[in-house]
């Protein structure tokens, strides 16, 4: 079995909008309850919006504080999933079975061994 990040990547959505999608989060709660009752899931959480983000950097020595994301880019990292899989090919039918695999982008990275 092998651990995978599945970082869960969407355009920015407004707050109101997004709590309005009650069909999105029952799809999502009932892919949780089902990963979980795989014993694939080992841990899900969902990131604040892009805006709370502080990227660090250092360069020549000097740490640079920046508020937001250091990327420019239209979608942001939403969460993530951390699952156990036996190999990438079940992490990809995982990741396929995201609702946010339509209209969003899911990527899946293994860690280092």
């Amino acid at each position: 079995m092998a651990q995978y990040l599945l970082m869960c990547c969407q355009p920015e959505v407004d707050p109101a909008e997004e709590a309005e999608d009650e069909a999105g989060m029952a799809m999502l709660h009932e892919l949780h309850r089902n990963l979980r009752a795989a014993g694939i899931l080992v841990d899900v959480q969902r990131l604040r919006s892009v805006e709370s983000a502080t990227s660090v950097r250092v360069r020549d020595g000097q740490t640079e504080i920046t508020d937001g994301p250091f990327a420019v880019t239209k979608e942001s990292l939403a969460g993530y999933y951390l699952v156990e899989c036996a190999d990438l090919d079940e992490a990809i039918k995982v990741a396929a079975e995201h609702p946010m695999a339509v209209g969003g982008r899911l990527e899946l990275r293994p860690f280092v061994e």
